[in-house]
């Protein structure tokens, strides 16, 4: 696992002047998929991870250990740089230096921190965030935690969708000021907020939960954006794939006339069988 060369790619793609797409990625033979079909990062959600490793939905219940762990799996298993959704750090801003230590540890290249108020507290209607000021500290702390200065740490808001543009730009600009490498914005849905946005910051974008006239990489990178997710379609993708196949496996489909089975060569490849028959014949023969 060459960490400071996943980094230092990633880096790269950031300091650059195009938008890409990163794979979303959940275990190590996804992780593997995505580069053998050359994606340049992937991405490892927040929500993902909870239905992954608990069944779970999106409601922080998932732990820093247990994602941390995922995290590593996933880094391991080849030389995909790894972004994370580490959502509000798991807890105050001490716990976010914390889990900084983790992901880094893990290998990740890129981690995310956001300023929602996680877990939803008792009685909140809707979404809420964080003052500006422990925004900022969390962001500090973020920081703080890095040992690795090619370890990218982004800022995270969705306050534009919540509370407008100005909102939006006003945190963004704090959490620059304190020092992370760049923001991602969740919920953006015009190019008008867009364009304000990147005329107000300067610094490389990341977005989620955009809208659908936000799908042009070659204008997103115009603006200022360097990685535009498109959502987490391969883990629902693989969840439909397994109840057909149980569902047809109960209802009497014998196995040999099941259809989208993984061939024996492809199972092969992204479980590296030549390497590891190779370690076979020079360490156990």
């Amino acid at each position: 696992m060459n960490t400071p060369n996943r980094r230092q790619k990633l880096r790269y793609i950031f300091n650059g002047d195009r938008c890409l797409h990163p794979g979303s990625v959940y275990d190590p033979i996804s992780a593997r998929v995505a580069e053998d079909l050359g994606f340049e990062a992937g991405m490892f959600a927040g929500s993902i991870a909870s239905f992954t490793m608990l069944g779970a939905p999106d409601i922080i219940v998932l732990t820093l250990t247990e994602f941390a762990e995922q995290a590593r799996r996933i880094c391991r298993a080849g030389e995909l740089p790894l972004i994370v959704d580490a959502d509000h750090g798991y807890g105050n801003a001490l716990n976010v230096k914390r889990c900084v230590e983790e992901l880094e540890t893990a290998g990740v290249a890129c981690l995310t921190i956001e300023d929602t108020l996680l877990p939803k507290r008792f009685g909140a209607a809707s979404s809420e965030f964080l003052t500006l000021e422990e925004g900022v500290g969390k962001m500090k702390a973020a920081l703080a935690g890095r040992r690795d200065p090619d370890l990218i740490v982004l800022g995270r808001t969705s306050a534009v969708g919540a509370n407008g543009v100005e909102d939006g730009i006003r945190r963004a600009r704090a959490y620059l000021d304190a020092g992370v490498d760049g923001i991602m914005f969740v919920g953006i849905k015009t190019r008008s907020e867009l364009e304000a946005i990147a005329a107000a910051i300067d610094a490389p974008i990341m977005l989620g939960g955009a809208g659908a006239e936000l799908s042009d990489p070659d204008y997103l990178a115009d603006c200022g954006v360097r990685i535009a997710l498109q959502g987490h379609q391969p883990f629902m993708a693989a969840v439909q794939a397994m109840h057909d196949t149980l569902k047809a496996l109960r209802d009497g489909t014998p196995p040999a006339e099941l259809t989208s089975v993984a061939s024996p060569e492809l199972m092969k490849r992204l479980t590296r069988d030549r390497q590891y028959r190779a370690w076979q014949d020079e360490f156990l023969s």
